[in-house]
């Protein structure tokens, strides 16, 4: 696929967030595009691409005073993680990846991935507007022959899918003693509150299972202030403070006008008032779950 082939877009800038970070705090969901004439969409886009090179994201984070930072695959890029691979080399120590894989990868490749900085492997349920899988993405039903070698080189399952899907597939994705990552708080319905069915039994896997959650508040509400995704945000806290993660989701595909990932840290500061709780959003549980090393005491 050729530059032609697809349309490009600036990548956005975030403010400062106004209050001091944690040593060592980490975004964990966020992407890397490009640079578009080195790495090329392997499926045909859905979207505008973002000029979100690593250098671009590099300065991004440090302009919002993070030290550490998690690549999630895009799905244009497939089942070919070049691009991913090529910023965590750049930056081995401060970088991890959570790659896709087509159900015949080997466990060769699996363990050379993980050796370069990747830690897990995306799954999507979500579909595009117009119902259909997101090109170069990599369905549910492909978790079950993947798990095995997962389990044996050491990677964690990440999970993108509405909250219902979530709650139908969770038990019998539990089975395979992988730890499961879900994405955006589990993408639940704000319009439907937080005591549906669905939401409920999530929460209950969250509390008593090997299952983390990111709080990516921008993909769970779009309104000014995101208040009809506080309830959501604090039952995933509450359910396991020890196995969540935060996360910007720059450079905010498919979203117009795009959030600001400094505001975004500003308001899990306000929902989040207490240090010690930030501090294991933001160093300690990524710490663990992504394989950083501690460098301050």
């Amino acid at each position: 696929m050729t530059a032609a082939d697809f349309e490009t877009v600036p990548a956005p800038a975030a403010s400062v967030p106004a209050w001091t970070l944690p040593p060592d705090a980490c975004d964990a969901h966020f992407h890397v595009f490009g640079p578009h004439d080195r790495f090329r969409p392997v499926a045909t886009p859905v979207y505008a691409l973002p000029e979100a090179t690593p250098q671009v994201a590099a300065s991004l984070r440090r302009t919002l005073r993070l030290t550490r930072g998690v690549l999630v695959q895009p799905a244009p890029y497939g089942s070919n993680p070049d691009a991913m691979l090529s910023a965590i080399a750049a930056a081995p120590d401060t970088l991890r990846g959570i790659a896709v894989a087509d159900p015949g990868i080997d466990t060769g490749t699996l363990q050379r991935w993980r050796a370069a900085g990747i830690v897990g492997l995306r799954f999507v349920e979500m579909r595009t507007p117009d119902s259909s899988r997101y090109p170069g993405s990599v369905g549910f039903d492909a978790f079950g022959v993947l798990a095995p070698r997962m389990r044996a080189v050491g990677l964690h399952a990440q999970l993108w899918a509405r909250a219902n899907d979530l709650a139908n597939w969770l038990p019998n994705l539990l089975r395979s003693n992988v730890p499961l990552v879900l994405d955006h708080m589990a993408c639940p319905d704000p319009l439907r509150g937080p005591d549906t069915a669905a939401f409920k039994s999530i929460r209950a896997r969250l509390a008593d299972s090997d299952v983390w959650a990111k709080l990516t508040v921008c993909r769970v509400s779009q309104r000014p202030g995101h208040d009809d995704a506080r309830a959501f945000h604090d039952a995933v806290i509450a359910a396991a403070p020890e196995r969540v993660v935060w996360g910007s989701d720059w450079p905010y595909v498919r979203m117009n006008p795009a959030p600001d990932a400094g505001q975004m840290l500003d308001l899990l500061h306000r929902w989040v008032p207490d240090p010690a709780q930030c501090t294991r959003i933001l160093v300690d549980n990524p710490a663990r779950l992504y394989g950083f090393e501690r460098t301050t005491p």
